[in-house]
């Protein structure tokens, strides 16, 4: 039995593979690691091949045209095998000791029958060329004894908290039920994988655990501000794919505690999308970006209501764009220091 299945988002990474494989293949048996090479122009698929000889119980090389990030997670998403599912990102890696309390907790439950949908985890922010790492955690809003709990047992998020998909470890029938499938050469669409399938999550367990570690650092990062400012259709693509993915009407079919949850993740969608055209010359990108509302306004109108009068999001929706641009200020800076991303 495969309890966990990996894939690794492959492009031109032949020289990064040779750390985040051998940090996954920690988990032995039990675990699968299908590496998806994205029409790479190096030699990542040979590397890929090179792990699949060597161990053909655990690796897979897919070989595909160029798609994307979204295309490589769809992919993979065709044939994982494992009980959950998590996507680690070839620059990335995964920490020994943490991949290993991570299984034996899935074992666990396992036995017990107590699979929960989702099991969440620290990650941390690795500024390899500085030696710096920061964490990035959830823990104080999550019950401390690693049991499984439902969204009423998690407290409210702060301002500048919010779910993310390193933090994420997808039961796989639950990203079935939601029907996922990624927008293809579109960056961005980790806003899509958390939110989409989390409209089916019930169960959950946070593992107070220093597990994915995430590279900070390279020139084409797809955060980094010359990316945002050149990529910003794609976030924009992203915000109109999720606007109706949900209902007012949806969500009212949900606890409390998970309604708030949905739309509290919906809203940092929405305020990223709004973050992003007002890079550069910012005129022609709001202008696309207002057109896109528009029709959200029109189609969802009760969300949209709720989003733009009931949330934390509402001040900043209408406010004035000088205010806006000062929040945006305040915001980087806060970003920066905890996570480099925007230097």
């Amino acid at each position: 039995m495969k309890y966990l299945s990996f894939v690794v988002p492959s492009y031109n990474a032949s020289k990064y593979l040779d750390k985040v494989i051998p940090s996954l293949l920690v988990g032995g048996d039990d675990v699968e690691i299908i590496v998806v090479n994205d029409g790479s122009k190096d030699n990542t698929l040979e590397i890929a091949k090179r792990y699949e000889e060597l161990y053909p119980n655990i690796v897979k090389a897919i070989d595909k045209e160029n798609g994307g990030h979204g295309s490589t997670i769809n992919k993979a998403l065709e044939i994982a095998t494992g009980l959950y599912f998590k996507c680690v990102d070839a620059d990335d890696w995964l920490e020994e000791n943490a991949l290993k309390t991570l299984l034996a907790k899935i074992k666990y439950h396992h036995e017990k029958n107590t699979l929960p949908d989702l099991y969440l985890t620290n990650f941390v922010y690795e500024h390899v060329e500085e030696g710096i790492s920061n964490v990035s955690s959830l823990r104080k809003y999550m019950p401390k004894d690693e049991s499984i709990f439902g969204w009423k047992d998690i407290k409210k998020f702060n301002a500048v908290d919010f779910f993310m998909m390193h933090s994420f470890v997808y039961k796989l029938d639950v990203l079935k039920k939601s029907k996922l499938h990624l927008l293809e050469h579109t960056f961005y669409v980790d806003n899509i994988f958390v939110y989409q399938p989390l409209y089916f999550v019930n169960t959950i367990c946070f593992l107070d655990i220093d597990l994915y570690r995430y590279f900070i650092g390279r020139a084409d990062q797809s955060v980094s501000k010359t990316s945002i400012n050149k990529n910003y259709m794609h976030q924009l693509r992203c915000f109109e794919y999720v606007m109706n993915l949900y209902s007012e009407d949806d969500f009212k079919k949900l606890t409390k505690k998970h309604r708030y949850f949905m739309i509290r993740t919906f809203a940092n969608i929405y305020g990223l999308t709004q973050y992003y055209v007002t890079f550069g010359d910012y005129k022609e990108k709001y202008a696309k970006y207002k057109e896109i509302e528009k029709r959200f306004k029109a189609e969802n109108k009760s969300l949209y209501k709720t989003l733009t009068r009931k949330t934390i999001f509402a001040f900043y929706h209408f406010a004035p764009f000088f205010i806006k641009k000062i929040i945006i200020k305040g915001s980087e800076s806060i970003i920066n220091k905890r996570t480099g991303w925007l230097q």
